[in-house]
């Protein structure tokens, strides 16, 4: 023990144990693991970072064969020679070109983006005639909906129901962490022009020059700039577009009748309509098979708002309107949707009529976190299985030492899960849950090595602990270490798979240091003042017949009488030692070819 006094991990075991600090770490590592429990996202699956934006070209004028000729084409072959492009898609319509590029996995999503974006503008100058323009939008994963609200009504039209959702959908924005948001169905709000050809050609008029004029009118500059005094007055000239009159009264030309000249009012050669435009996408709704079933308040199929003259069971497929709203990047799918629903219930009385039905139809928060919460049960049921094994194989109070170190370790591991950007989903616990047998590992020889040194010394002192501990020490590093570089290879996963085993490359290498951890500061300290009451009582004392501090008759353990007849052939026989390796490598060559 005196060779062993400087070591560093035996001055950290004595600090410790001469302390109460380890009381103060046992309710750190609680407190921060409780705390990681409640901020870090929860997620169902890990979220894979694929670096991808959809490029849209127009070329107005053009059928989609023409589209796909001159520029869906030639982008696909331009594109796919950028650095670390991995598939280049495309979709040709008339007028438009959607170019998708996606990089490779892994790739760093801003360098990715700033790196295409720098590619078209050094093309610029091969951009076709007849282009005119483009627009490059990132794809993020965060841009799927969380949350969707469909609206219903037996008797309001799409377009009410459309004018509905878009105030709900305005007011909604408003919630903290919400992303993009965007709304399906119904006939949105739009100021139609709709020219008569007999009107104009009686004003000589052409469709050219109304669209001009609507143009120069609906704008906005500045017209320039006066000082008065002490302050600089900016003066703007136009005015946008308010509503049906103002374009009712635009003038859109001049009719001359010899010297007389008549200003020619837009009303004069078109009709101009306030309501109902043209459908962009079609949304039906009706109840399924899982409607009626128990689920989770707040999930998808629950009913938000319930018109006061809704029918039991709706008609099949009835018109609808559909709002969704995602969440921003790095925040909790279960805090967000949360708060978007709660925003809604405070809105819907004042914003949804009483004839309007809101069904929720996606709530990706309640999934998640029923998903979180069903592992983390699963989680804590292992733990308790786990402590009752140690205390049939150990004893209770050996047990309740190793029993701490369990929520020690997880609540630093949480934490330290949180800090580095990972979110709690299936990957994440599934490796806390294979962690589970190894992280006891460590607890579990100190405390063994402990209870055999106070048995053999029939006392038990800080100095026989701190003997213990050291003798263990190295053995339990090494083994530790061999855990770690056992998992090194899920780091050297690639594509999809990287990012997708990356919680429990870094989670269970982080549990064992971790555990590691706690056995150097931790249970040496719990496991002399819950042992040595014991010894102080007199209720074990040192064998009378022994002769040193290490003496006992090891023969007549049940380990010994167990462990002999296994290992005495393979030690006595060199055949059968030859014969069990044997056998051990060929199960090894086996375990290898099942995966080739």
């Amino acid at each position: 023990m005196n060779e062993q006094k400087h070591n560093i991990t035996n001055r950290i075991v004595k600090t410790f144990l001469e302390s109460n600090i380890s009381l103060v770490l046992i309710l750190l590592a609680i407190v921060a693991g409780l705390i990681a429990l409640q901020a870090t996202p929860r997620e169902e699956e890990p979220q894979i970072i694929i670096p991808a934006a959809d490029i849209y070209v127009n070329f107005p004028g053009r059928s989609a064969e023409q589209v796909e000729q001159v520029i869906s084409s030639r982008l696909e072959r331009y594109l796919s020679q950028i650095d670390g492009v991995e598939y280049v898609y495309s979709r040709s319509m008339p007028g438009l070109a959607i170019v998708s590029v996606r990089f490779y996995v892994g790739q760093d999503r801003i360098g990715s983006l700033v790196k295409l974006k720098k590619w078209l503008d050094q093309n610029l100058d091969k951009i076709p005639p007849g282009v005119t323009g483009w627009v490059m939008k990132p794809v993020e994963t965060d841009d799927v909906p969380i949350v969707t609200f469909t609206f219903t009504s037996p008797t309001a039209s799409v377009y009410q129901l459309r004018r509905v959702a878009e105030e709900v959908l305005d007011r909604l924005q408003g919630v903290p962490k919400v992303g993009i948001t965007s709304i399906f169905g119904g006939e949105p709000r739009q100021l139609l022009v709709r020219p008569h050809p007999e009107r104009m050609a009686g004003f000589h008029m052409t469709p050219l020059e109304i669209k001009q004029a609507i143009q120069g009118a609906n704008a906005n500059q500045q017209a320039g700039s006066y000082t008065r005094i002490d302050e600089e007055i900016k003066v703007e000239s136009g005015l946008f577009v308010r509503d049906k009159k103002d374009l009712e009264n635009l003038i859109v030309g001049v009719n001359e009748f010899g010297s007389t000249a008549r200003p020619i009012y837009l009303r004069d050669v078109a009709d101009v309509t306030d309501g109902p435009g043209e459908v962009a996408t079609y949304v039906r709704f009706s109840h399924g098979p899982a409607w009626n079933k128990q689920k989770d308040r707040e999930a998808a199929g629950s009913p938000a708002a319930v018109a006061i003259n809704a029918p039991p069971e709706p008609a099949f497929q009835q018109p609808a309107v559909t709002i969704a709203l995602a969440k921003q990047k790095d925040s909790n799918n279960v805090t967000v949707a949360r708060d978007i629903i709660a925003e809604f219930e405070k809105i819907k009385g004042t914003v949804v009529p009483s004839d309007i039905s809101v069904s929720i139809t996606r709530n990706y928060g309640v999934t998640a976190n029923a998903k979180v919460n069903e592992l983390v049960e699963g989680l804590a049921v292992g733990i308790v299985v786990v402590i009752c094994l140690l205390t049939i194989g150990l004893g209770f109070a050996d047990s309740l030492v190793v029993a701490v170190a369990v929520p020690c370790v997880f609540g630093f591991t949480l934490i330290i899960n949180y800090w580095l950007g990972f979110s709690i989903n299936r990957v994440t616990l599934f490796a806390l849950t294979v962690s589970l047998g190894l992280l006891v590992d460590d607890p579990i020889v100190d405390v063994e090595n402990i209870r055999r040194h106070f048995d053999l010394r029939g006392k038990a002192t800080r100095e026989i602990v701190l003997e213990a501990v050291n003798e263990i020490r190295p053995p339990l590093i090494a083994a530790t270490i061999a855990v770690i570089i056992s998992f090194l290879p899920l780091f050297f996963v690639t594509e999809e798979m990287h990012d997708y085993l990356r919680p429990m490359a870094v989670n269970v290498p982080v549990t064992m240091l971790m555990s590691m951890m706690i056995s150097f500061t931790v249970t040496p300290w719990l496991a002399f003042h819950v042992m040595r009451r014991r010894y102080e009582k007199g209720a074990v004392s040192r064998p009378a017949n022994s002769g040193t501090d290490h003496e006992k008759d090891v023969t007549k353990t049940r380990i010994y009488g167990v462990v002999r007849p296994i290992l005495e052939p393979l030690l006595r026989s060199r055949l059968h030692s030859y014969v069990f390796l044997s056998i051990v490598v060929v199960a090894f060559l086996g375990s290898i070819l099942l995966v080739l």
